[in-house]
Order: structure tokens, then sequence, then C-alpha cells
């Protein structure tokens, strides 16, 4: 009976305590001066998680750089520079002349397109199987906002702030800010305790934001396709004069000698494209090489479209509303000036 009733006794001031300890954190005053040195600091949290996010997501980009060069030199450009290939290529190349409608350069433009396709089929698509740059863009956002969690927690603990007044003022920073309607906003706060970060409507629209920006992790850039599909289209148009003048001859051999010419010329043609292989594949190599570089650059450093895009908007937001924030009240604090 006297054990229950001690352990009564112990609940009651257990729970007198606890509202107690809310009270106290309510009432800690936390100076002007002291918060503008939180927000000044977590400013540079974030350039420091910036930093760190970047050492990760170049590493990451570099080895998808290098897959995406090995799958290359493997696949696509013996698949682009083989005979048959080239042959079906002069079908394809046939066929949009005759469907051009007097369009401009139409063979080309539709060439490139078929070619963007391949390269995506053989090279991107199976590269993005083992890594991608979609997934290295998340990881790389998921690792900045640990890494300036953590940090904010150390300039709490710094200036013995308590978790209440600390979390309040986390939720006053935004750090998405894309609406209306609300659900494509989110705090600081709201951000960094994210499990996980995906499951955030904000953060959702923020990825959709930078999607529209530009397609990140994609292979040669349109240009040099199409540079690479006028070259190409170009040849096999020169080619088209002699292939006519090579039928009209089997036409008059008649049927069986027309066919023993035909087939002899494809071998004559297949041994002359063999001789010119090694020079079409160093070129297709060079253009290639070029137009990944340039993509791949971009795919790492673009600040509205590239991996790091996230971290880059939820940066500039989180200190942009601190700025402006600091200096609103700075200008009420300013004494009336009177003349």
């Amino acid at each position: 009976m006297l054990r229950a009733l001690m352990l009564a006794i112990v609940l009651v001031l257990a729970g007198c305590a606890t509202p107690q300890r809310g009270q106290q954190a309510a009432t800690v005053a936390i100076s002007q001066e002291t918060w503008r040195q939180v927000d000044q600091q977590i400013i540079a949290a974030s350039k420091s998680a910036i930093e760190q996010a970047a050492l990760y997501a170049r590493g990451s980009m570099e080895h998808w750089r290098v897959l995406v060069y090995e799958r290359t030199e493997a696949q696509f450009i013996p698949w682009f520079s083989s005979y048959w290939t080239q042959e079906w290529l002069a079908v394809k190349v046939s066929w949009y002349a005759a469907s051009a409608k007097g369009e401009e350069d139409s063979s080309a433009r539709r060439l490139a397109v078929y070619l963007q396709e391949q390269y995506r089929e053989q090279v991107l698509e199976p590269v993005a199987m083992e890594i991608d740059p979609e997934a290295i863009r998340a990881a790389a956002t998921d690792y900045y906002i640990r890494q300036l969690n953590q940090q904010v927690q150390v300039v709490a603990q710094r200036h013995r702030i308590p978790n209440e007044l600390m979390n309040r003022r986390l939720h006053g920073i935004p750090a998405i800010n894309l609406g209306p309607p609300a659900a494509r906003n989110a705090s600081l706060y709201e951000v960094i305790h994210a499990e996980p970060l995906n499951t955030l409507p904000a953060y959702a629209a923020l990825i959709d934001h930078v999607n529209k920006a530009a397609t990140t992790g994609a292979g040669p850039s349109e240009a040099v396709i199409a540079t690479v599909a006028q070259r190409t289209s170009e040849k096999i148009e020169a080619q088209f004069a002699t292939r006519g003048a090579t039928g009209a001859a089997a036409a008059v051999a008649g049927k069986a000698a027309g066919a023993l010419i035909s087939v002899g010329v494809a071998g004559i043609r297949a041994i002359i494209h063999e001789g010119e292989r090694p020079e079409m594949e160093a070129q297709i190599r060079k253009s290639l090489s070029a137009a990944f570089d340039e993509a791949w650059f971009k795919s790492l450093k673009h600040p509205l479209s590239g991996v790091m895009a996230p971290v880059y908007y939820l940066d500039e937001e989180i200190e942009g509303s601190l700025v402006e924030a600091d200096l609103a009240n700075r200008a009420v604090a300013l004494p009336d000036i009177k003349p």
C-alpha cells in the first residue's frame, strides 16, 4: 500500500514538472543580436553543406561519365559505323527525303531524332541501371540537408537555445517557396525534418521546377547530334547518284545478271566502307566526346538544371529570407531622425 502511494506521488510530481520545463523554455530570453548571429551561422552552415554535397555529386558524376564513355566506345560507335547500319540509315534518309514535302533539312532533322533515340537506348538507359544523374541529384540534396541539419543543431547548442525556440525559428525561415498552393511551400524546419525527403509535397514541386528548366543527364547535345546527322545525310545523298547508275545498269543486263551486278556492287561498297570505317569512327568519336563533355559539365554545374540545382535553390532561398529579415529588423530598430 505504501509503495503504491509513493508511486502515485512520483507520477503527480512528474506531471507537474513537464509543463514547467516547457514554460521555462518559452520564457528564455534570446537577444536580437544573438538571433542575428544564429542567422548568419545558418547561412554559413548552408555554404559548408553545399561544398560537401558538391564533392559527393562530382565524384558520382565522374563515375557516370566513365561508364557512358565506355559504353559509347563499345556499343554506339561500332553500331553507327558498321556497314549494315549505314545501309539502314541510307534507307531511312531516302524515306525521309521522299516524305519531306519540301521541308528544308527534314532528312537531317529526322535522322538526328533517330540517332538520339538510339544513343539513349544503347548507352544512357543501360548506364542508368547502375548509376543515374537523377538519383545523384536526389542523393546530393539529401546529403546537403543532413549536413545542414547537423550544423544547425551545433549552432543552437553553441548559443544555448532551447529546442522549442530553435524549432520555432526554423519554422519561420522559408526554404521552398513555389506556391500557391501552400503545399508547394515549406519552411527550413519542414525540409530538414522530412523523413524521407521525397514525401514532402514541396520537395516534389521543387524537383518538378528543376525538371522544367532542363533534362538532367542528357547525352550529346542536340546541336552536335544534328551536325553528325547532317554530315551522314549529305554523305548518303551523295551516294544515291552512284547507286542509281548501278541500278540502271542492272536493269539493262536483265534479272539474273542484274542480281549478280547488285551483289557485286554491294560487296565492293562493303569493302570500301571497311577501309573508310576507322576515319568515320574517329570523326564520330571526336564529335560525341566534345558534345558529351559539354553536357556533363552542364549537368554538374548548371544552377537551374544540374544535379546540384535543388541544393542551390534551397541555399539561395534560405539566405535570401534571412538577409531580408535582418534588413527589416535593422530598419525597425533605426531611430527616427528629425530634420
